[in-house]
């Protein structure tokens, strides 16, 4: 486990420092930057977007679907969730490190303990 774990952040790592770089490239050659420059609005459409489309493969595949989908949906909505990151200049260690506080923490109980939104 612990090698998939440390494969897995080398992955978000690196996605990182390619988002980083891109996100100072030429919108005209790089999706990134074209996403970047269309502003904070494009990319949390974007996010919408591929979230909708994890829901509909997922549902496909709970239907006897193809599993593919879901794991390619999946990969594009953490992509433009690590560009929304990027965006705000907030990061995924941020995100890995909210995450482990949950470990030892029941889930209804954290539920309870944020602030109503």
């Amino acid at each position: 486990m612990s090698d998939q774990r440390n494969s897995a952040d080398d992955t978000l790592t690196h996605l990182a420092a390619i988002l980083a770089d891109r996100r100072q490239a030429d919108a005209g050659t790089s999706y990134v930057a074209s996403l970047h420059q269309k502003g904070l609005n494009k990319i949390l459409e974007k996010v919408g977007e591929e979230a909708v489309e994890t829901i509909l493969a997922a549902r496909d595949k709970d239907a006897g679907g193809d599993a593919a989908a879901v794991i390619s949906e999946t990969a594009d909505l953490w992509f433009h969730s690590m560009v929304m990151l990027s965006h705000l200049d907030l990061s995924h260690e941020q995100v890995l490190e909210e995450l482990a506080k949950r470990f030892n923490i029941s889930g209804l109980a954290e539920k309870a303990s944020r602030p109503d939104s």
